[in-house]
């Protein structure tokens, strides 16, 4: 039986097939090994960001037993030893880790009566950009608290001044320590209305708060309407 001779219709569709396979053939020649490379690259770079989180979370898993240790030896006493690994937490912490380790190298020179280098740290953590703000301010209340007694009181109301202020974190802590200041400088009745506003706030200690009453009372301040006698 005699073959039937292809359609129009088939023959257009043999033609749009070669052509495809034409085009296919030609583009992989083309950017077949490019599209190789791009497909390798990818998997090198997801093989690099599952290497690297996973050393990441063992770091901080390391740093955390450090720090730990580093308490140990604190509560220990062995202070020595407690200042090798925050030192090597210092260099080689993260972010979280080595803002902890400052503070807690500065605590350690309070107690070894270095308040010089006490005093660097803090101010070097109350400077730092990369350290959180709740941080860097508590950083700044006690680089203050160790040097008050050197400071004109001046200093101590113009560097407080962000800080006093209610609704703050600390401001209790910031508040006291900017009235006495005041007081020294004669501003008594705006002292007695910080005292006040301390003595009302809920967030602060109440030892602080009932310390802040007494003394803002003394001063003629109002301490339940936060009103202050004029001078």
């Amino acid at each position: 039986m005699a073959s039937t001779p292809p359609t129009e219709e088939a023959f257009l569709r043999e033609v749009d097939d070669e052509l495809r396979r034409e085009q296919m053939q030609t583009i992989w020649k083309r950017y077949g090994r490019l599209a190789l490379i791009l497909v390798a690259l990818s998997l090198a770079a997801f093989a690099a960001f599952l290497f690297w989180r996973a050393q990441t979370a063992k770091k901080a898993e390391a740093h955390s037993e450090q720090m730990s240790a580093a308490i140990a030896d604190i509560q220990a006493g062995r202070k020595t030893e407690a200042g090798k690994k925050i030192d090597t937490l210092i260099a080689e912490g993260g972010k979280g880790y080595n803002a902890t380790a400052r503070f807690t190298k500065a605590a350690l020179a309070v107690q070894n009566g270095d308040a010089k280098a006490a005093t660097a740290l803090y101010a070097g953590l109350a400077a730092d950009e990369k350290v959180a703000q709740p941080f860097r301010e508590l950083a700044l209340i006690r680089q203050t608290l160790i040097e008050y007694d050197s400071l004109p009181p001046q200093r101590v109301i113009d560097r407080l001044k962000p800080l006093a202020v209610e609704g703050g974190a600390y401001f209790g802590t910031a508040g006291e320590l900017t009235a006495i200041a005041l007081i020294q400088t004669n501003r008594t009745a705006e002292a007695g209305r910080l005292l006040a506003a301390v003595a009302r706030d809920k967030n602060s200690p109440a030892s602080l708060r009932a310390r802040a009453g007494r003394l803002a009372s003394s001063l003629g301040a109002d301490v339940g309407s936060g009103s202050a006698d004029k001078d």
